[in-house]
């Protein structure tokens, strides 16, 4: 049986008793469970992709779109269905902190801790893809994780940011409907999986966590609404992280936890520490225990502002004069017109979205998607396409894989397994078609990108950053 290093077992034994130790350590004698949720694919079409694999799913009860992996572990990253985002790997725990969010279409909210962009694309898949959610990440080199998944699973209601989440409430003001807190903690709900956690873990160090994480809900209160919503979630055990963060934060500000019901079992806060009486509504935060659901432990707490707060002054930053512009923009109107023209896609599917033209390169969000400065974000949206000296928009995989559905022209179907391997790996399909040009590529009735067809064949042009991996591929592509 694993045993924790003295300072965790001390700490476990003091905070929770012999017992919770000794199951935790039982616990993380075996491998964690591996969970997937349903992506941009209904529910049924997965089914039937995985089947192709001999991969084998368990329905989570009461968890939409969640499933267990119960066969095919080793395949289940390697498949062409999750390189084209039809299903998520994520923890079932981790899916736990938007459900109790409860994101809507038509609201404003602000992911503040994003990457790698777990969470922050189920709020957009709950959102419909509509509304306007921002997306923040402070650490640059996960940034790209951020944007990778982002595009992947076909996200257009989104804008990144790269800032500290202490100082956010520098930049917006009291805006956003509900906030998702998922703070940087000392980890200890996920022991199994980081063992390197044993080896740095001390009281002080989640004390010195615990300050940024109150820092993080102060920077999110000031930018909430009266009224608005926040999740405050973390991945670790301990009070000091959790319910004696939210102590203090009520005692200082308009702020109430409410409560809040989850899909899974999990245990109510403590409402004292030691001698110390806490707030009595810390008894409707909940606390998910590893070995209860078999996921990872988590905390869990929902917040509402009651009143205003104080709004700090806002930083000044240098203009670089980006802006959102409608599709009858003099700048990209023609340009949408001739592809509208040459793929047969309806002219009003393009109102559906706005644009920002930076150089060449053509982003596209959402129509009902805002923002007071757009210059504050590193990203916007997602990639429609170039746009040639002859004003000809060349539309990227992502452009294609959002608006090819509406296309009724230039569209090659894949039929047989050499055609789309040649296709992912960014090679040739071997294939004729009537006309050369730009072309849609369609799989099993989806858009999965675009290629260029000549004498030769038809020219991949998948993107190089979703061909980082190996894929395994079954021996036929349809369940028929």
């Amino acid at each position: 049986m694993a045993v924790f290093g003295e300072k965790i077992s001390r700490y476990f034994e003091g905070l929770f008793g012999v017992e919770f130790l000794k199951r935790y350590e039982e616990y993380i004698d075996f491998p964690p469970e591996t969970y997937i949720r349903n992506g941009i694919r209904d529910e049924e079409t997965l089914l039937k992709e995985l089947t192709l694999y001999d991969i084998g799913v368990e329905k989570i009860p009461d968890v939409t779109g969640a499933f267990r992996v119960t066969r095919g572990h080793e395949l289940i990253g390697r498949t062409y269905s999750f390189i084209l985002g039809h299903y998520y790997i994520q923890s079932l725990s981790s899916m736990i902190p938007p459900i109790a969010l409860d994101p809507q279409p038509d609201e404003k909210i602000l992911d503040m801790c994003a990457a790698p962009g777990s969470k922050t694309t189920q709020i957009a898949l709950m959102m419909e893809n509509r509304g306007a959610l921002y997306a923040n990440e402070p650490v640059i080199s996960r940034t790209k994780s951020l944007v990778h998944n982002l595009e992947k699973m076909t996200v257009v209601n989104t804008g990144a940011l790269n800032f500290r989440g202490e100082l956010l409430s520098k930049m917006f003001n009291p805006e956003f409907d509900k906030i998702l807190v998922d703070a940087p903690c000392s980890a200890l709900g996920i022991l199994n999986k980081k063992d390197e956690v044993d080896n740095w873990w001390n009281i002080s160090n989640a004390e010195k966590l615990s300050a940024t994480q109150y820092k993080l809900l102060v920077s999110a209160l000031k930018m909430l609404k009266e009224g608005g919503e926040i999740i405050y979630s973390t991945c670790t055990m301990t009070i000091e992280e959790n319910e004696l963060v939210l102590d203090r934060l009520m005692k200082k500000f308009p702020v109430e936890i409410v409560e809040c019901s989850l899909p899974v079992k999990s245990i109510p806060g403590f409402t004292t520490f030691g001698k110390e009486k806490l707030n009595s509504s810390l008894s409707l935060t909940h606390r998910i225990i590893p070995w209860e659901i078999n996921s990872e432990g988590f905390f869990v707490a929902k917040l509402r502002k009651t009143g205003p707060t104080e709004s700090p002054e806002k930083l000044i930053r240098k203009k670089r004069g980006l802006k959102l512009i409608s599709h009858k923009d003099r700048e990209i109107k023609e340009s949408l017109n001739i592809v509208s023209d040459r793929f047969g896609i309806p002219r009003d599917i393009f109102s559906r979205f706005r644009y920002m033209k930076k150089s060449n390169d053509l982003f596209f969000i959402n129509s009902d998607w805002e923002a007071p400065d757009p210059d504050i974000f590193m990203r916007i949206g997602t990639k429609l396409g170039i746009i040639d000296k002859n004003n000809y928009l060349h539309f990227h995989t992502q452009g294609t894989r959002i608006i090819g559905d509406y296309a009724k022209n230039e569209i090659f179907d894949i039929d047989d397994i050499d055609d789309l391997k040649a296709y992912l790996s960014g090679g040739i399909i071997r294939k004729k078609t009537d006309l050369p040009g730009k072309k849609f590529i369609r799989l099993n009735g989806e858009i999965i990108g675009a290629g260029t067809a000549s004498d030769e064949g038809i020219k991949s042009q998948f993107p190089r950053s979703l061909r980082t991996q190996e894929i395994v591929y079954p021996e036929k592509i349809n369940g028929d």
